[in-house]
């Protein structure tokens, strides 16, 4: 059992300070945060009082505040670090599993041991338990007897969304904290402090500004790949001899070309505006080129699923209304999933909308209809189509008269929908493209119906 629990001598600790122990840990290792208070990107969970302050600072006494918490946040956030953070500054006795690895037995002997140390010893265990979401009901169902007795207080991490994940007793039981992905800033002062610090690259060698802002934009919000990628780009430098590294360092550790594109400057909007344009011209190929400028310079994929969605109603619409069903679907996925597996459900959205039938005929029907009301259009609702269900309505004449469409074996019947100074308004004309081909047939006999022309 002893693969379960930390390792006597704590990476980036006084301890391992000696360059034979540090040279044995990655550099994300090493530059793992003692404190709470070197903690980055995550201010929103840090603050007096909150609860992750309250869980490190209640000591082991068992005192209020030492909840159970579940971390869910994109890879790299910090979710691991948190838990190591966490556990030395209570002084409690630390566990860590594995999801992937570990089992109902693994659990249950967890629970035993935190069970002794806090009768024989009066010490709080804190179980760290990684990738929860990997756990079967029955397995998170084991950790639940623990959890409620306080046995253990756990800390669990996930990248899924735990309102699917995680059975609804565990999360009751628990304070669920989302972290966010760390910002360029974060990431770019993380690199500084891994270059100068004793425990990272002690000063040598350097870094230049464009190797730090490649490094930074590959990253993509996660502290551990620009880590990582910061070692593997020092290598380079060191077995070239040079004092610093360049970009062409960091290019060839990674094997991956700096993409020219800033996410706070005019290329942000400019790739944007091009994959959306490339859509609507139906070009898949320039689609997905911007797509993968986007994903290589760290965009935020939410931000790209958004705009798919937006692109689904606005260029394609009732042309192919499975295109919006499509995109919706991506933008979900990429919240369970994450990068960088969610540029996969990117790219198959992409190619749904490029290739799809298009349309702007909804889009142009809002933009009239906004127009009219804008204009003062829009007079009062028609007697018969107001809420009749209040007292005093019927006495009003509301509802009174109104035609139910299913009594009519068409079901539709002649009836006065809109406000008396835009009948006869017709906004949404269809095209004659996928799914609204024939649409336009159909819709001047819907509106005959209606307005008493045809039967």
């Amino acid at each position: 059992m002893s693969d379960l629990f930390e390792p006597d001598i704590e990476p980036g600790s006084a301890s391992a300070g000696a360059e034979g122990t540090q040279a044995r840990y990655p550099l994300a290792v090493r530059m793992r945060p003692r404190s709470l208070d070197e903690l980055v990107g995550q201010d929103h969970l840090l603050s007096p009082g909150s609860p992750l302050r309250r869980l490190a600072e209640s000591g082991t006494s068992g005192a209020a505040g030492a909840a159970s918490v579940i971390l869910w946040g994109p890879p790299g956030t910090g979710k691991t670090t948190l838990a190591h953070v966490v556990s030395r500054a209570t002084g409690r006795r630390f566990v860590e599993l594995s999801a992937v690895t570990a089992g109902v037995k693994d659990v249950r002997v967890v629970m035993d041991a935190a069970r002794d140390a806090r009768d024989l010893h009066g010490r709080e265990t804190v179980l760290f338990l990684d990738e929860i979401h990997r756990f079967s009901k029955a397995q998170q169902d084991a950790l639940l007897p623990g959890v409620e007795n306080r046995l253990v207080v756990l800390i669990a991490a996930t990248t899924e969304n735990p309102s699917f994940s995680v059975v609804s007793p565990l999360l009751s039981r628990s304070l669920l904290l989302t972290l966010r992905p760390l910002d360029d800033v974060a990431i770019g002062g993380l690199l500084r402090r891994a270059v100068d610090d004793e425990r990272g690259l002690g000063g040598q060698p350097h870094l230049d500004d464009d190797a730090l802002a490649h490094l930074v934009r590959i990253a993509g919000g996660d502290a551990r790949r620009a880590l990582t990628a910061l070692e593997a780009a020092a290598g380079v430098a060191i077995d070239r001899g040079g004092e610093s590294i360049t970009l062409a360092d960091a290019e060839q550790a990674l094997d991956q070309a700096a993409v020219r594109y800033d996410r706070a400057s005019d290329q942000h909007y400019d790739v944007t505006s091009a994959l959306i344009k490339s859509i609507r011209g139906s070009d898949v190929d320039a689609a997905l080129h911007y797509l993968a400028r986007m994903v290589v310079a760290g965009e935020d994929p939410r931000f790209i699923a958004r705009r798919l969605m937006i692109a689904a109603s606005e260029e394609i619409a009732m042309a192919d209304p499975s295109a919006l069903q499509t995109a919706v679907a991506a933008a979900q996925a990429v919240q369970l999933v994450g990068m960088p597996e969610a540029q996969i459900i990117l790219a198959q959205a992409v190619v749904h909308l490029a290739t799809a039938p298009k349309s702007n005929a909804s889009y142009m029907a809002l933009a009239a209809a906004l127009a009219d009301v804008r204009a003062g259009r829009g007079g009062p609702v028609p007697p018969a189509l107001r809420d009749g269900h209040y007292a005093g309505a019927k006495r009003l004449g509301h509802a009174q008269g109104y035609r139910y469409a299913h009594d009519d074996p068409l079901g539709v019947v002649r009836q006065q929908y809109p406000p008396d100074d835009v009948v006869g308004r017709d906004y949404y004309a269809p095209t004659d493209r996928g799914g609204e081909r024939g649409m336009a047939e159909r819709l001047a006999r819907l509106r005959g119906l209606l307005r008493g022309k045809t039967r």
